[in-house]
């Protein structure tokens, strides 16, 4: 509706209120058939990530390899399990991984070498009608142990995502309506207070339907203040990071709220993956 008719309409004493939360519920809402869809992805690239790490072992000892490989590697991986996606994984290493929007290229080819922090942010879904995505973040490193910053870091964003995860559930058992913004203040305070608030540089999430990034709720109080009411048979990521110029760190889960219940639909990262 445009200005002069809201003007309009609030001089006759009209309330004026936002459809935002109308649309969400046509555009970011999932059928049953389209939860199993979710649920099907997950199985899937849960498992290719697995596999990931240990190819991504074999090849560092058997050669070598590079990040844009790996990549591609993923790419035949999703071949294999019919996923579809929008764009390709990214794998990043060490100081990459403290870009949010890196992207590896085969014309810029990064090794990836023993005493290397890995991230893989992996998302797809089935290749089947109306299927939707799953979306998730890990890390590993090769060889050795990761050092005590990198676990030091890794356990604040950990413990972020949690408080985020936490924030949802407990609101979804109370029946108390939860907005997006909340999710992010609470996953962001938990950074701010490990003293690394200025290193968390993006939204905590995004709401995720057959598009990765849906029209539904994002988990938002930095780049917009969403008040948009998570709801239910809505999906939607949890992935705080700190990004340092020598290394990032993010952590990725997925939340699907119904009714009366909020559950993560996948695998969750308690430490470290040792490659």
């Amino acid at each position: 509706m445009d200005g002069g008719t809201i003007d309009l309409l609030r001089g006759l004493g009209k309330n004026i209120v936002s459809s935002a939360d109308l649309v969400a519920q046509f555009e970011s809402t999932w059928s049953d058939e389209q939860i199993a869809s979710h649920y099907a992805a997950r199985d899937s690239v849960d498992s290719i990530v697995a596999e990931s790490f240990k190819e991504i072992g074999r090849r560092v000892r058997n050669g070598g390899t590079k990040e844009h490989e790996i990549q591609q590697w993923f790419m035949e991986a999703f071949g294999r399990e019919n996923l579809l996606t929008d764009d390709p994984p990214i794998v990043a290493v060490n100081s990459n991984a403290g870009n949010p929007h890196y992207e590896p290229r085969a014309s810029h080819p990064v090794a990836i070498r023993e005493g290397d922090l890995v991230l893989l942010d992996v998302w797809g879904k089935k290749n089947t009608p109306n299927a939707v995505y799953y979306d998730i973040t890990w890390m590993g490193f090769v060889g050795g142990a990761p050092s005590q910053r990198m676990r030091e870091v890794f356990e604040i964003v950990r413990d972020a995502r949690d408080a985020g995860v936490r924030t949802v559930v407990d609101a979804i058992n109370a029946g108390r309506r939860i907005a997006g913004w909340e999710v992010d203040r609470a996953t962001r305070g938990h950074i701010k207070k490990a003293g690394y608030g200025e290193y968390f540089i993006h939204r905590t999430g995004h709401s995720i339907g057959t598009d990765v990034h849906s029209n539904g709720a994002n988990m938002d109080d930095l780049e917009i203040h969403d008040e948009r009411q998570i709801l239910p048979n809505s999906c939607f990521s949890i992935e705080p990071g700190i990004y340092l110029p020598e290394f990032g760190v993010r952590t990725e889960v997925n939340v699907l709220v119904r009714a009366k219940s909020a559950d993560v639909t996948g695998k969750i990262q308690r430490e470290i993956v040792n490659i």
